[in-house]
């Protein structure tokens, strides 16, 4: 297994990526997945884990920074732009397709977390698009609309959308907007934010277990009102007639969406469970990581065939 550092546009911007393809012949062109990151993420965590270890299996796979954050282009830095993270998966799909190694009638999405939302929406609009699969997958903006778990006072996201008027203000006059805190100096604090699950994010972004340089420790605050009214999980029945998987911890708080998406989903679609896994732990843990690639690997296999 090769990897190869590779860049690609994405409606103006540069998206930086890198590019995992196997070490063995092949007769012909090989099928291909493209692989986005969580949020906050970076393509040499979880991402990449998964890339590296799907080109182990025979697919050549691409996982790329999303615009405005990593190694790509895009300002401001750290900013979460529903349009243009789906415009980011379309445009990897571009990038395979010219490639001599990719057979471009057998792509599929991996999306990983937040990336999980967006890579449905991105299959939903695009029918090069053969299969998609979700690990851990949510819609990023329900998560900040309704919290993690589904039950996040209103309250809440209505402070962050006062937080996020007044920094558009601020830059309107020439002042510095600031920007949203998702990643505190503590585990302690972490959990203040988020509870469990944000004790998980920090365990694994802000220390040796999974931390990089370039994960993004906080966002611009005008991500809010662009997630505000999206919605990743409107296109979910345009993927019909093609095959969806979405792998899922049995402990994950953020579980429910899965279950909305397996619920809209039309098409041929199946909801796997890794027992004892909780939405992080399958980012990297790799009792939970080597079932979720063997069902990612079955699945794509099948359907890209």
């Amino acid at each position: 297994m090769a990897r190869t550092t590779v860049s690609f546009d994405s409606a103006g911007i540069s998206l930086a990526a890198h590019l995992y393809t196997p070490g063995t012949t092949a007769s012909g062109p090989r099928p291909a997945l493209v692989v986005g990151h969580p949020g906050t993420g970076v393509k040499e965590q979880a991402s990449g884990t998964y890339a590296r270890r799907l080109a182990e299996r025979g697919f050549v796979t691409l996982a790329f920074d999303a615009a405005h954050q990593g190694e790509s282009g895009g300002l401001p830095r750290g900013l979460e732009d529903p349009a243009q993270r789906v415009e980011d998966f379309k445009a990897a799909v571009s990038f395979l397709c010219t490639r001599a190694d990719v057979d471009a009638g057998r792509v599929g999405l991996l999306g990983i977390c937040a990336s999980g939302g967006y890579s449905l929406a991105a299959a939903g609009g695009d029918r090069r698009v053969k299969a998609v699969a979700t690990v851990s997958g949510v819609d990023v903006a329900r998560q900040f609309r309704l919290g993690a778990d589904g039950t996040q006072d209103p309250a809440v996201f209505r402070n962050l959308l006062d937080a996020a008027a007044h920094a558009r203000t601020a830059a309107a006059r020439g002042e510095e907007p600031g920007t949203m805190t998702v990643f505190p100096e503590t585990a302690e604090q972490a959990g203040e934010l988020g509870g469990r699950h944000g004790i998980e994010g920090f365990e694994y972004y802000r220390t040796s277990r999974g931390g990089h340089e370039r994960s993004a420790k906080s966002l611009a605050w005008e991500s809010i009102d662009r997630l505000a009214s999206f919605d990743a999980f409107h296109a979910v029945p345009l993927i019909a007639p093609r095959p969806l998987s979405q792998i899922v911890g049995s402990r994950a708080v953020t579980s429910w969406m899965a279950v909305e998406v397996h619920q809209r989903a039309t098409g041929p679609k199946e909801l796997h469970w890794i027992d004892g896994a909780s939405h992080v732990d399958l980012y990297d843990k790799k009792q939970y990581i080597d079932p979720a690639i063997d069902r990612l690997a079955d699945f794509f296999t099948g359907h890209l065939a």
